[in-house]
């Protein structure tokens, strides 16, 4: 039997409101937000996950 890599993603959804004065801002105080905790993502904001395999002996694309 081969040993294949299945590399599982899981992607975790949400919106939330922002006032800015423009799309960028609002991107970066989100970003901050975000990095500072004030949005936990957890199973309850599940969106999909996706299975990528790979052959045995196929090299991986982050690895050098």
């Amino acid at each position: 039997m081969k040993t294949y890599h299945i590399t599982i993603t899981e992607t975790l959804e949400m919106t939330v409101p922002i006032q800015a004065e423009n799309l960028a801002k609002a991107e970066k105080i989100a970003e901050k937000n975000w990095q500072d905790s004030q949005y936990i993502l957890d199973a309850e904001h599940f969106a999909g996950v996706s299975f990528k395999a790979e052959e045995p002996g196929k090299k991986r694309e982050n690895e050098r």
